[in-house]
Formats: structure tokens, sequence, C-alpha cells
């Protein structure tokens, strides 16, 4: 199984686009060492070759074209065989919209999140512009189920996982929180059995979290805040990293430690927001996680299980 990190960062991107932070401001004007990253977004090819993209960013377009193994075949094509969701918020979704010039599409998500993409939402009826235009798969909680490659037989397996999470902002008024609208992903490879550990948006420790930890042998994690006051502290808003259900790394009671005792042999943070002093190359933080053995990614990042 191979993993190709198309995007790297948590809603915005970095730089976000209206934030002159120290972390925005710097890589605009080449002040600080770090380098700029799209939203985030993976895309995980079985041993058999099919593709499949975890999150459907707003900058699924740009992210398509970098990487020559998703660029059309023929004359109308993909080499994707279909689109996983660990969510319903719009970093996670947006993208799904850019894909509506006829492909058919396979899209693999729990129910409240095709019902969050779908229900109320004018812009759905884009994917019905033919018959078979979207083929929605249910993700059922902690359930092994196969991920269809392009030749229709099962080419890679998911499991997902509720962990800790929160309703998407745009749903807050008006729908009640379920277990399964934000969720882990457990994928295994049936070619030689090695697993792929995915969950950029976890609230806290719990026991869906410890089985992540200890069955995944590559693990892309939440790296979405370093401190818990992290946005109050820079003066980028009220919330703390738990009020918007994202573990802070660092910290007595931060995610690092879990992350350093996981079996994975590669334990990856992903979906940084633009205030992360991780974005940096340089910083006390940057050098704190990479002595744990866990790495940053960064777009462009390939992972082979």
């Amino acid at each position: 199984m191979l993993v190709h990190v198309l995007g790297s960062a948590a809603g915005g991107g970095f730089p976000q686009w209206n934030c002159a932070c120290l972390n925005c401001r710097g890589v605009r004007n080449g002040t600080i060492q770090a380098t700029a990253r799209t939203q985030s977004s993976v895309a995980v090819q079985g041993a058999e070759g099919s593709w499949f993209l975890i999150h459907a960013s707003p900058d699924i377009r740009a992210q398509l074209a970098a990487l020559p193994a998703l660029h059309p075949r023929t004359l109308r094509d993909t080499p994707l065989a279909g689109l996983l969701l660990t969510n319903g918020d719009l970093d996670q979704t947006l993208g799904l919209f850019s894909l509506r010039e006829g492909q058919p599409l396979h899209l693999y998500a729990t129910d409240s999140v095709r019902r969050a993409v779908r229900d109320g939402n004018v812009f759905s009826r884009a994917f019905d512009r033919m018959p078979g235009h979207v083929t929605w798969h249910e993700l059922k909680l902690d359930v092994s189920q196969p991920l269809l490659g392009g030749d229709g037989r099962p080419s890679l397996w998911a499991t997902a996982l509720a962990v800790p999470g929160k309703v998407p902002l745009y749903l807050e008024s008006i729908a009640t929180p379920q277990p399964d609208m934000n969720i882990a992903l457990l994928i295994r490879d049936p070619a030689n059995g090695r697993t792929l550990g995915y969950a950029p948006c976890v609230g806290a420790h719990d026991p869906a979290v410890d089985r992540l930890l200890g069955e995944a042998d590559c693990l892309f994690f939440d790296g979405t805040f370093w401190a818990e006051d992290e946005l109050p502290v820079q003066g980028l808003g009220r919330k703390t990293a738990r009020d918007m259900a994202h573990w802070p790394v660092g910290g007595p009671n931060g995610s690092l430690a879990a992350l350093e005792k996981a079996r994975a042999r590669r334990k990856i943070l992903i979906h940084l927001n633009n205030s992360n002093p991780l974005l940096r190359d340089d910083t006390a933080e940057r050098r704190e996680v990479e002595a744990a053995g866990v790495d940053v990614a960064y777009d462009g990042m390939e992972v082979e299980l």
C-alpha cells in the first residue's frame, strides 16, 4: 500500500487567506522556515493498483493535478476507484462538488456524514446528472468492509472507528450528535496484511483511539493544535483545542505521549492548523516531536507500507 499526502493543513490551508498570524505572515514573506500546505487529504493505492482518496478538500483540483498517477489515462477517465470521508466538515467535503463532470464516483461514508452532505443541500443535485453518477457505500462502525477497485473487486479493507469529535459547525443548531459523525479509519491491504491508521480529527483519548494506536502499522494522527490555548494566546479566537474537538499534541496531557507508545513504524501528524508551531522547521516543538519518533506531514510526502 502506498500513501501519498495530497494536503497536510487543517481547514483554510497554510497560509490561510484571511490570516496574518506569525506563521501565515512569515511563510508569505519568507521570514520563517516553513512550507505552504493545502488542506488535508491523502491518496492511498492498493497493491493491485487502485487509488482511493481520504477527504475531498476544497483544494482537490490542484491536488489531483500535482500527482501524475491520478491524471486521466484516456479521453474521459480517472484512476480513482473511490473517496472516503471521515466527517462532514467543509474542509473534508467541499471538493466533492469539483468532481461533478459526469465521472462515476464511489463514495464511502457513515450514514450521518452522507446525510450531512446530501440532506437539504441543493448543491448535491450536481451528483444526479446521470444514473449511477454517485454510488454511496455506508461505512458501518467497527465492521471491516471492502473498498472496491476499478475492476469492481475488493482492493483494500476499511474499518470505521467512532472517535471523539463534534457536529460540523454548519449543523450545530439543527443536528443531534451521533457516534458516526466523526470517525477514524483502519485500512488494511490484504496483499501483505499491513494496516494504515488515519485519524485527522480526534477530540480526546478513548478506547477506539487505543485500538487505532495498537493496530496501525503506519498512523496519520490529529496534529491540528500544539497547545490547548493556542488560539486564545495568539489572539485568533476564544475557543480552545478541545472546544473544537481536537486533542492537542503538546503539554502534560497531550497526544504526543500516547503516539510515542503506539506500535506503528511510522507516526505522522496531519491536519495542522495555521497557528501551530509545528509548521515551522526550526521550533522547539518540532524538535520535541521528532525526538519522540513522530513526523510532521507535508504535501507530497509518501509512505509505503
